[in-house]
């Protein structure tokens, strides 16, 4: 099976559902304080049950675009909306996952992942409920038994599902995740990104993952979207159907590997 490649599409053709619209964006533009254009008119949505990888060449803006539609930046043009309402600061019904852990060290798994849950800005949710959250995290990303271990006892993976576990416990309906598994190794990269696609129709949440890695974005994201070089648009958007797991479809993941390869050569050259 070949995998399909699209042309890139507005904001109003990609929240055509609108009820299954968790974010869009319509016209971001940003700039640096010295007047330095970032990206500029970027429009973008992604739906319930979704992973969106933004993808491209460092220095492109995939982090800042992150950050931007998380609330965590503040866009020079244009406009955030999550759940259909105008959003300019983090959500309560979001999450954000980075390449740190970033982890307490005072804490051990368990008080780690319940870390926040009880901020002002969290609803309120009741003590049972909120154990309920934290047990359910933690087994769900393979740790239950090392709840009471500490940060300094985990590998660099276990650290990692621990700040996925945290981000989980909040129940968001969107997941920010930038470059989440760029400091793993191979194999617990792999085990990582095979989670992240269990977890995400397990919990139902939605996802927008950062990646400079075409690999990862081939073998986790329902589409693709391709950043050009500054000011950087959305140049290019794939829609991944490849079933999975992927890697048994040798052919079309070569054949989009080869497609995203020529895309980006165009984004960085101008070709």
């Amino acid at each position: 099976m070949t995998p399909a490649a699209s042309q890139p599409r507005t904001l109003e053709t990609a929240a055509s559902a609108s009820a299954e619209t968790v974010l869009a964006g319509d016209s971001l533009s940003f700039a640096y304080a010295d007047g330095s254009p970032v990206f500029s008119e970027v429009s973008l949505a992604i739906r319930r049950r979704e992973i969106v990888c933004l993808l491209g060449g460092s220095g492109c803006g995939k982090s800042t675009l992150l950050r931007t539609l998380a609330g965590l930046e503040r866009p020079a043009a244009g406009q955030v909306a999550f759940l259909g309402q105008p959003c300019s600061a983090p959500h309560p019904r979001s999450a954000l996952v980075f390449q740190q852990a970033s982890l307490l060290p005072w804490l051990n798994v368990a008080d780690n992942v319940r870390f926040g849950l009880d901020f002002r800005h969290q609803p309120r949710i009741a003590a049972e409920a909120r154990e309920r959250r934290v047990a359910e995290a933690i087994t769900a990303v393979g740790l239950a038994g090392r709840e009471r271990a500490w940060p300094a006892e985990l590998s660099g993976g276990q650290a990692q599902r621990v700040a996925l576990a945290r981000a989980l416990a909040r129940e968001p309906e969107l997941l920010f995740a930038d470059e989440p598994f760029s400091a793993l190794d191979a194999i617990t990269r792999a085990e990582m990104q095979a989670l992240l696609v269990e977890l995400v129709h397990r919990w139902h949440a939605a996802v927008l993952l950062v990646t400079h890695d075409i690999d990862e974005a081939i073998l986790v994201a329902d589409r693709i979207l391709l950043m050009g070089s500054r000011p950087s648009r959305i140049h290019r958007e794939w829609t991944v159907d490849i079933p999975h797991p992927r890697e048994a479809d040798a052919a079309a993941v070569t054949a989009l590997r080869l497609s995203i390869l020529g895309a980006l050569r165009e984004s960085t050259t101008g070709a």
